[in-house]
């Protein structure tokens, strides 16, 4: 399946339930899975981190959450990805990829600050899969994905009350410069840890995510970038 980076205008959708909407439940299905089988490393933070996501994933699969699809939104970096597809085909992950394929033309990209810094709209945005925004509505959990162009610095910053973690699917990238990030790896960071991710310059970097907090957080996080200073 190729992917279409600019999409025609939707006809109207009615909202479905999960179990109606297999590429969604087959796209939560393989998420689950990948927290699943990714080691820990023998972290306890991040084995108990991996529990709680898949915990929460379970929950949505058997609510028979709401599926809404909006119109797609693009934004610049998304013509790098049909190419970060492409690289994740390689990888052990392409089952994964094929299943984000087939939603691949109802994501709605995004930025998720008021104010973006120069340079960085033409090399980042992201696309909520499940979470308070959907399409996949729910509260208990927030899954997603990043896609960073080559030669993209995402600045420092932290979320309040927000336990996140990133698998790099394609590309590669580095947070805080402590360590470079190939296909299958797992980055955790514990709420309000500050964090800056550098990709490569010549192939673009796919993630998915997950955030697990309380409701509230989950819905109310507001995304601010804070000074280099301070990253440790």
């Amino acid at each position: 399946m190729s992917t279409v980076l600019y999409p025609t205008p939707q006809a109207e959708f009615t909202p479905l339930t999960l179990p109606e909407a297999p590429d969604w439940h087959y796209l939560l299905s393989d998420f689950y899975e990948l927290y699943r089988h990714l080691p820990a490393g023998g972290s306890t933070a991040i084995r108990g981190h991996q529990r709680q996501v898949r915990e929460r994933i379970r929950k949505v699969m058997t609510s028979k959450a709401v599926v809404h699809r909006a119109e797609p939104v693009l934004k610049p970096a998304v013509r790098h990805l049909r190419r970060a597809f492409d690289l994740g085909k390689e990888t052990q992950h392409a089952h994964f990829i094929r299943a984000l394929e087939a939603v691949a033309e109802q994501l709605v990209w995004e930025y998720g600050y008021e104010k973006v810094p120069r340079g960085l709209s033409q090399k980042y945005a992201y696309a909520e899969l499940a979470g308070p925004n959907g399409p996949v509505l729910t509260d208990q959990v927030i899954l997603g994905l990043v896609l960073f162009a080559p030669g993209c610095v995402y600045p420092a910053h932290a979320h309040d009350g927000i336990s996140e973690s990133y698998i790099c699917l394609s590309g590669a990238v580095s947070e805080n410069d402590q360590g470079v990030y190939a296909p299958g790896s797992l980055i955790y960071n514990p709420p309000g840890r500050v964090h800056r991710i550098t990709t490569a310059q010549n192939t673009p970097s796919l993630l998915c995510y997950a955030w697990t907090g309380d409701p509230e957080k989950l819905a109310h996080q507001k995304m601010t970038f804070t000074r280099p200073r301070t990253v440790k």
